[in-house]
C-alpha cells in the first residue's frame, strides 16, 4: 500500500481476516498440544478449513482491492507506456473474466445445493454462510478487476 490511508473497507476485511487466521492458528495449536498431551480437539480441521476460507477470501479482496497480485515483468518492462498500460488493463480484464467464472460456477453450486442443510460432520459448521463469503468475495473481485481495467494503471 502507498502513503494514503487505508479506507474503511481494507480495514474492516484486515480485521475480519486477521481475526479468521488467529482463529485457524490457535485452533491448530491446540489440537497439535491436545494430540501431545493426549487429549485430541476433535473437529479442529473444520473449524481451521472454514476460518481459511474467511481468511483466503479477505486476502484476496484485499490482494485486488492494492493491485499486490503476483505479476511477472519480463516482457511487459521492456515495452513502451502505451503499450504497458494497454497489458495492465487486458490483464485486468482476463482476470475480471476469470473470477466471473468462478462466481458463476460457484453460484451454480450453491443454488443447486440450497436446501440440502450442508454441514460439517464432527461440529455441524453450516456451509451456507461459508458459500455466501466466498460468493461475496469473487463478486467483490470481479468488479475490483472490472474497476481496475477500466481506470486503468494506477496514478
Amino acid at each position: 500500500m502507498s502513503g494514503k490511508p487505508a479506507s474503511p473497507l481494507r480495514r474492516a476485511l484486515v480485521i475480519f481476516g486477521g481475526a479468521a487466521l488467529l482463529l485457524a492458528v490457535a485452533t491448530d495449536g491446540l489440537a497439535v498440544i491436545g494430540r501431545h498431551v493426549g487429549v485430541p480437539l476433535l473437529g479442529s480441521i473444520e473449524v481451521v478449513q472454514a476460518a481459511v476460507l474467511i481468511v483466503s477470501s479477505a486476502a484476496l479482496v484485499v490482494a485486488t482491492l492494492d493491485r499486490r497480485h503476483a505479476v511477472v515483468h519480463l516482457l511487459v518492462n521492456r515495452l513502451s507506456d502505451r503499450p504497458k498500460a494497454r497489458i495492465e488493463r487486458l490483464g485486468n480484464l482476463l482476470a475480471a473474466v476469470l473470477f466471473l467464472a468462478f462466481l458463476v460456477g460457484s453460484g451454480w453450486i450453491a443454488l443447486d445445493m440450497r436446501g440440502g442443510h450442508e454441514e460439517s460432520e464432527l461440529l455441524r459448521i453450516p456451509y451456507a454462510p461459508l458459500r455466501l463469503i466466498e460468493l461475496a468475495a469473487l463478486l467483490a473481485i470481479t468488479i475490483i478487476c472490472l474497476v481496475h481495467a477500466i481506470r486503468g494503471a494506477r496514478k
